[in-house]
């Protein structure tokens, strides 16, 4: 059988945050939505001066045609970090391309956290994601983003289909980051050496905003992985750090960002790292 329309129409889904200092505390202050995006509630695990929130989707997976639109903007001096609730799909797609663009941005002296929790792209999946980050003076973002290609715990490798990557830092006007990919299903590139080199998972951080220390690059430098062949690495540019990782497991990728983040945070934003509860369940 060959299907040539989707069988359900595909989701047009946007959500916009505001966020806002107010005294000491940091308040989600502005929430807009349409479609099957949300945020339920603003959280404070580690004190009213960092707001949590958890990006919601409820069909738990992205289908083709699927079209999301994330958009995170945190006033003046104010502190956000934003995660999901579990491991975001990709389906196979009939031809339809699918998008997911966060837009961030962060006003002076102001901090986002962009966590969310590891991306499985499926074999025949036709998507985009698109990731934009402006800060004001003084502004720090830290953002994440772990990519499966494959199921490979079922079998399922990344055979067909396309993945199309984009990412743009800009601080105080001036572009510092720039990022472009394309990543076909059974291409070269996902065996080549400057390519994914045979590894299925893939993780970036970028820490943008905040003059880092010798000490914490080399604490940065240290974090390591369980898994035996996995690569990882990090650079640190003009104001932006770049950490990567390349493996096989999507939890070890986890915690070798989880120990970049326990450096990181304390020199972005004066905070310990918390691990978000929400990854524990």
């Amino acid at each position: 059988m060959q299907v040539t329309e989707p069988i359900a129409p595909p989701w047009q889904a946007s959500l916009a945050l505001g966020f806002e200092r107010r005294g000491d505390s940091t308040i989600l202050a502005r929430r807009e939505h349409r479609g099957p995006l949300r945020v339920q509630k603003a959280l404070y695990p580690e004190g009213t001066e960092v707001c949590h929130a958890i990006v919601l989707h409820p069909p738990a997976g992205i289908a083709g045609g699927d079209q999301l639109d994330i958009r995170i903007e945190a006033d003046a001096a104010s502190h956000a970090l934003l995660t999901t609730p579990g491991a975001g799909k990709w389906y196979r797609s009939n031809g339809a391309q699918s998008s997911q663009q966060v837009h961030v941005k962060v006003g002076a002296g102001g901090t986002v956290e962009w966590l969310p929790q590891e991306s499985i792209v499926f074999s025949g999946a036709q998507a985009t994601m698109r990731t934009t980050v402006e800060l004001d003076q003084g502004a720090c973002f830290t953002g994440v983003e772990t990519i499966c290609f494959g199921r490979r715990a079922s079998g399922e490798t990344f055979m067909r289909g396309s993945l199309r990557l984009a990412t743009d830092i800009r601080a105080e006007g001036r572009l510092i980051w720039r990022e472009r990919g394309c990543i076909d299903g059974g291409s070269a590139l996902l065996d080549s050496p400057i390519g994914l080199a045979g590894f299925s998972v893939c993780s970036t951080v970028l820490a943008a905003g905040a003059e880092l220390t010798p000490e914490t690059l080399a604490a940065c430098r240290a974090a390591g992985s369980r898994e035996a062949c996995a690569r990882w690495g990090v650079s640190l540019l003009p104001q932006l750090l770049v950490g990567r990782y390349l493996g096989h497991s999507a939890e070890a990728a986890r915690e070798w960002l989880l120990q970049l983040w326990v450096a990181l945070r304390p020199a972005m934003s004066g905070h310990e790292a918390i691990t978000p509860r929400i990854w524990n369940t």
